[in-house]
């Protein structure tokens, strides 16, 4: 839990926001492999 206020501190006096929604998607993407328990390729198929 530290390391997430630590992260909201940096955002918040850096001014950085912008990185808040990179952030979240690549945490949301790593769950969803996570779930998945599978390879990647099924991913991958549907982006292409």
């Amino acid at each position: 839990m530290s390391f997430l206020l630590e992260l909201w501190a940096f955002l918040r006096i850096r001014k950085k926001f912008w990185l808040l929604p990179i952030i979240v998607v690549l945490v949301l993407f790593g769950g969803l492999l996570l779930l998945a328990q599978t390879s990647v390729a099924p991913f991958v198929y549907t982006l292409f």
